[in-house]
């Protein structure tokens, strides 16, 4: 019982590695191609080789925070948690300070964002 736990494990986690490889190595070939295709004519650029790609590839994970799946949005769910708390008196003063910021898209005032009643 222990054993099919941990063979399972080690399946799964070979799995995901494999497929993380396989990824990896069809982005580098993309951004290799890409580069290589518009850089030359756009901007007189050297062409780069699979590695120089994946070292693209890497770097862009570190200034910009890409690949990140499912994990990206913690901000929507912390923003929920928060709402909920807010009186509507709350509500209503984050409303307007965000219509004073972003002008007025889509912030509905609390009558408006309850369902019409019959």
């Amino acid at each position: 019982m222990i054993v099919n736990r941990i063979v399972t494990k080690i399946g799964k986690g070979l799995t995901i590695a494999t497929f993380a490889v396989v990824v990896t190595l069809l982005l580098g070939f993309v951004v290799k191609g890409l580069w290589n295709w518009l850089t030359p004519t756009l901007f007189g650029w050297h062409l780069i080789t699979f590695w120089q790609a994946i070292g693209i590839l890497i770097l862009s994970k570190i200034l910009f925070g890409g690949f990140r799946g499912r994990g990206g949005m913690h901000w929507r769910h912390r923003m929920g948690e928060r709402w909920e708390k807010m009186s509507p008196e709350e509500r209503e003063k984050f409303r307007s300070g965000m219509r004073g910021r972003c002008g007025d898209r889509g912030w509905k005032t609390e009558e408006q964002s309850r369902p019409a009643t019959t």
